[in-house]
């Protein structure tokens, strides 16, 4: 299968020198889009019941996302929420409960299904992306640092706190970009070619350096002003999804004969 050169992933893990106070003003962010035309999906394309599985970035669960959900259902597609429970566990661990969501997304849809990942979220859709693209129809990737973790030290450590958590003996480098597991390998890996791609960011991100957030073609990378906890509540990015979603739809499989 085809693959497209992916933006060099870088395994250590630095301090940003970004705006966290900002992040204050993530309330803003839904604001905007409870009073956008794109959020009762006027001017947007509508879906085509393709399904799409939402994920959820660093210490998050599903629950925050179903403003997004809701949103998706009412578009015209049939969104999943992931089912990896909270995302501050062994990357390998969340991938195997996401790639059971994807599975069954795929089984019930009958056709390959779209990922959107916020943050920590996007990372994994991408590694899943790279290692079955047989089972995803595009990638939505929202403040994802997939380039590389430069986070707030705050975030860092955080992070850290996780690791210490879920670290075993067996694995002395788990939940660090050094892992050897399959979740990080995808990461590293080329991403494929036959996958569409779209990576939202905001210049204006306090929690991870938006550099880091950058695919390789400018035309997949789509700026929006905002917060990056409020990117799965931008009607700027809401605007980008559904468009992005109505270029990439993949049709279902033809039944065996």
């Amino acid at each position: 299968m085809a693959t497209a050169p992916s933006p060099s992933f870088a395994p250590d893990q630095r301090p940003a020198s970004v705006p966290i106070w900002r992040e204050s003003l993530a309330g803003l962010d839904w604001l905007a889009l409870r009073t956008s035309p794109v959020f009762y999906g006027c001017g947007v394309p509508r879906g085509d019941g393709a399904g799409t599985v939402l994920v959820p970035g660093f210490l998050g669960t599903d629950w925050y996302l179903l403003e997004l959900h809701g949103w998706l259902g009412r578009l015209g597609y049939r969104p999943y929420l992931s089912r990896i429970g909270r995302n501050a566990e062994c990357l390998d661990l969340l991938s195997e409960r996401l790639l059971e969501t994807v599975e069954r997304a795929r089984d019930a849809t009958g056709r390959p299904v779209h990922l959107i990942g916020h943050s920590l979220g996007g990372m994994l859709t991408r590694s899943l992306a790279t290692r079955r693209p047989d089972l995803v129809a595009s990638v939505v990737t929202l403040g994802s640092p997939f380039r590389g973790i430069r986070s707030h030290p705050l975030v860092l450590l955080a992070s850290e706190r996780v690791r210490e958590r879920v670290r075993r003996d067996d694995r002395p480098d788990c939940y660090t970009g050094y892992c050897r597991c399959e979740a990080v390998a995808g990461l590293e890996a080329a991403f494929p070619a036959s996958v569409p791609q779209l990576a939202v960011y905001t210049r204006t991100d306090g929690i991870v350096d938006w550099r880091m957030c950058l695919g390789l073609d400018p035309a997949s990378n789509v700026e929006v002003p905002g917060t990056h906890v409020g990117l799965v509540a931008n009607p700027a990015a809401y605007r980008a999804i559904a468009q992005h979603l109505a270029g990439a739809s993949r049709p279902a499989a033809a039944p065996a004969p």
